[in-house]
């Protein structure tokens, strides 16, 4: 499922992305890497809060929608 469907306080691994490559490469330098854990620590109408590799980082929608997590 996409990460962008995750509610706050849920925690999945990432699996994979989908789009562009330049859109998955900013994902990995960002530290979105397949098989790390994610965890939804706000949620807006607008984006995210995401805690990954130990740091909060802000996802809009759109971006998050590319990230593919499972459980």
């Amino acid at each position: 499922m996409p990460l962008s469907m995750m509610e706050q306080g849920d925690t999945r691994k990432i699996k994979g992305f989908r789009g562009q490559e330049e859109m998955k490469r900013h994902l990995q330098d960002l530290g979105f890497i397949q098989g790390e854990t994610v965890r939804v620590v706000g949620d807006h109408p607008s984006g995210m809060i995401l805690m990954v590799k130990g740091m909060k980082i802000a996802l809009n929608r759109g971006l998050a929608n590319g990230i593919i997590v499972t459980d």
